[in-house]
């Protein structure tokens, strides 16, 4: 059963009724009571929101130039380029610590390196030439001699010490390199050799024919290694024996100065002029 009923914009078809109205009310006048109730609800929200203030684009010397936005925007704006135009506060910042670093002398070069027993061993195993530590040492020391005496005039005694002190610390710190090397590679050598004493493994199976296995390799590089270190211990020794004869005062590894602490009324100047710097 269709009914149709009257609305003030005009005439208004609606489906089936569901509900079986009374003979009286069905399509009659009193009928539409309930339909213009609900309509007229519907139109007064529809009118309700169109009533509400629209946020529109702006006028004047800016209209046209940018879009109209949801409610609120334009305070969202504001508050977060407020935000980002705030200057933090400037704070004094604290002095660097000067990192503590070892500083490389020449016995702990010596502790590191192999001794001349050592490096003679391993001249006798692995077949290796021989490192002639006391030709190396005083080559080295006449070398840096005839440097010192070609300078002549042209350096004063405390400029030519600091050049003196710095060479030498090269030599300690060549050294010094060397033998961490060296200790690195035995290292490896021990363990590919502790792995060929298992018996569960296949790493005790020979190289190819004609050649040397892995743990082979790594045990004559470490003796070469070794030799090299002992080698470059001798340049160190006479770069230091050297140093001592041209300056007459020991060799010592150059440390930087420590910056003074600074006094409790300087930092509390600080803090104070800080304060005026505030945002």
């Amino acid at each position: 059963m269709w009914c149709v009923g009257r609305h003030p914009l005009g005439c208004v078809r609606f489906g089936p009724v569901v509900v079986r109205c009374k003979p009286r009310s069905a399509c009659g006048s009193d009928g539409t009571g309930s339909l213009r109730s609900r309509t007229t609800a519907v139109l007064r929200a529809f009118r309700s929101r169109l009533a509400r203030p629209q946020e529109t684009a702006p006028e004047g010397a800016d209209a046209g130039t940018t879009p109209a936005g949801p409610p609120g925007q334009s305070e969202r704006i504001d508050t977060m380029t407020r935000k980002s135009t705030q200057t933090p506060a400037k704070t004094t910042p604290l002095p660097r610590r000067r990192s503590d670093r070892q500083s490389i002398t020449f016995e702990l070069v010596a502790r590191l390196a192999p001794h001349h027993g050592m490096a003679d061993n391993l001249v006798r195993t692995f077949g290796l030439d021989p490192v002639d530590y006391d030709g190396i040492r005083d080559a080295t020391g006449e070398h840096i001699a005839a440097t010192a005496k070609a300078f002549g005039t042209a350096l004063n005694d405390k400029a030519l010490q600091i050049h003196l002190q710095r060479i030498t610390g090269a030599f300690v710190s060549s050294a010094f390199g060397a033998a961490q090397f060296y200790g690195t590679k035995k290292s490896a050598a021990m363990e590919l050799t502790s792995k060929l004493l298992n018996d569960d493994r296949d790493e005790d199976r020979d190289g190819p024919a004609g050649f040397e296995s892995k743990a082979e390799r790594a045990r004559l590089f470490a003796a070469e290694m070794a030799l090299q270190s002992f080698a470059l211990m001798a340049a160190a020794e006479g770069a230091i024996a050297a140093y001592a004869d041209i300056t007459g005062e020991n060799w010592k590894p150059y440390e930087a100065p420590v910056a003074p602490a600074a006094s409790v009324a300087r930092k509390s100047a600080a803090v104070e002029m800080a304060a005026f710097q505030t945002a």
